[in-house]
């Protein structure tokens, strides 16, 4: 049995592992392994064998600059004292007990995976989709290659008001052209060559001031070169009581009510694709036999509610649209973990500031904590990741200084030697560097950043050296 004394030396470091290589897990870990004291060694631990998390799967194709946040992220990862163990699951190839055991703190950073639901009759049927999974499919996740997504419809119909749901309707909307400079994943170029969509309705429940896009990613539909943008005049005309909210807002929230009055005031330019920005609107059935082919929407209006915030209040008035697919982007949710506690209301592990807590005590749970969504919701963009992860470190070293935290009876070098035993392939950065430079290889003969391997048996294949 191995017991850590006096931890926090160069000859015993404080050993944390994170679970997630996302940005919170990579801000979290370069935060760590800033300091000269104490000493800190971070292992990371993904059940991909590719790092980065939403900022390789989530993020659009078409944001190349918004990806570029990989090079700080990298810095961490040839870090002094840093390891990368992909292709390990916690609660399939060890368990959180198990991880515990050789490290004094372990920090989950898994990100909220799933997809918030419509609610609605028909939801169900097929060409009702999550745009979580879709957004997964055309940037390459391995868990969604082999989805199928029926694009041979006219009209599609986005349900949210946020950067993904403009994200996917942009992506339904970009020219074969624009895309193939990207690093979309191939099988999503193809579906993409043969879609038959004209139409990307885009609704949203409330009115213009209460969207929750950012303004970049809501002009930038303006440049599409096959799509024009439809607002109607009437769903920009502010009723008194968002005017009084709008005088009152922020500068983001002003200059979208400003360019949707100015996408409202376009003569469209005949483009053979349209993206049609609908206020207002909440889907209520979404109708077929076997499959979708229409969506039912009702009208809304705002109104003060108790707190005085502006709500979406039905009005009873509804309107049939024809479609044959739905994707719904209305927020995303976490799941819980084996082993770790779980606050099914918030759908985020029971925390406290990031300090992961016993559930029926309510107290912190030593050694035990959480950044990024799955600690505080699908909030914020990825450098919100930053101060979130900032503040969850500054509790972890809270609680080292104060020797609140367990000694490992285990050492990491012990635990991955079990992992190999049982027939766990773990690949480490070095691996993952070796599917960086092949994708690069792919791309650079075409122009584009990289082509990726959707596959698992290819990643590890070349993360292996197996090729």
């Amino acid at each position: 049995m191995y017991v850590s004394a006096q931890p926090g030396t160069p000859e015993n470091p404080l050993r944390v592992a994170i679970v997630g290589s996302g940005p919170a897990g990579f801000y979290a870990a370069a935060q760590l392994l800033a300091g000269s004291e104490p000493t800190v060694t971070v292992d990371v631990f993904d059940r991909l064998m590719t790092p980065w998390g939403l900022v390789r799967f989530g993020v659009a194709p078409d944001h190349p600059k918004i990806k570029s946040v990989t090079r700080v992220f990298e810095k961490t990862a040839r870090a002094p004292g840093f390891r990368f163990h992909g292709n390990v699951e916690i609660g399939r190839d060890l368990s959180h007990e198990q991880l515990a055991s050789a490290y004094h703190a372990v920090l989950y950073a898994v990100g909220t995976p799933g997809d918030r639901r419509l609610g609605i009759p028909g939801e169900d049927l097929p060409g009702s989709e999550s745009a979580t999974e879709f957004v997964a499919w055309y940037n390459g996740h391995p868990d969604y290659a082999d989805r199928d997504f029926d694009l041979s419809c006219r009209r599609a119909v986005v349900v949210g008001n946020g950067n993904v749901a403009l994200d996917v309707a942009r992506m339904l909307a970009l020219s074969v052209a624009e895309l193939s400079v990207t690093d979309i994943a191939d099988h999503a170029i193809e579906l993409l060559r043969r879609s038959e969509i004209e139409e990307i309705v885009v609704l949203g429940r409330r009115g213009p001031a209460q969207v929750a896009f950012t303004n970049p990613e809501l002009r930038e539909l303006a440049d599409l070169e096959l799509a024009d943008v439809i607002v109607d005049t009437a769903d920009v005309q502010l009723d008194a009581a968002s005017a009084a909210a709008l005088a009152d807002s922020d500068l983001a929230t002003r200059r979208n009510v400003e360019t949707l009055q100015e996408y409202a005031a376009m003569t469209p330019a005949g483009k053979p694709r349209r993206i049609v920005l609908r206020f207002l609107s909440s889907p209520v059935e979404i109708e077929g036999e076997e499959r979708v082919g229409a969506i039912v929407i009702e009208r809304n209006s705002l109104q003060p509610g108790p707190d005085g915030a502006l709500r979406a209040v039905p009005t009873g008035v509804r309107e049939r649209l024809e479609t044959g697919l739905v994707l719904r982007s209305i927020g995303y949710v976490g799941a819980p973990l084996p082993g770790v506690p779980f606050d099914e209301r918030r759908m985020t592990v029971l925390n406290d500031g990031g300090r992961v807590l016993d559930p029926d005590g309510r107290r912190p749970l030593p050694g035990v904590y959480a950044a990024g969504w799955i600690k505080r919701g699908p909030s914020g963009v990825i450098g919100t990741n930053k101060k979130c992860a900032q503040e969850t470190t500054a509790l972890l070293l809270e609680d080292f200084a104060a020797g609140r935290l367990p000694n490992p009876t285990l050492t990491p070098q012990e635990l991955l030697a079990g992992l190999r035993s049982a027939g766990v392939q773990v690949v480490d950065y070095a691996g993952w560097e070796a599917i960086d430079a092949h994708e690069r290889a792919l791309g650079e003969p075409a122009g584009r950043p990289r082509v990726k391997l959707v596959r698992r048996h290819e990643q590890l294949r070349h993360a292996t050296g197996r090729t």
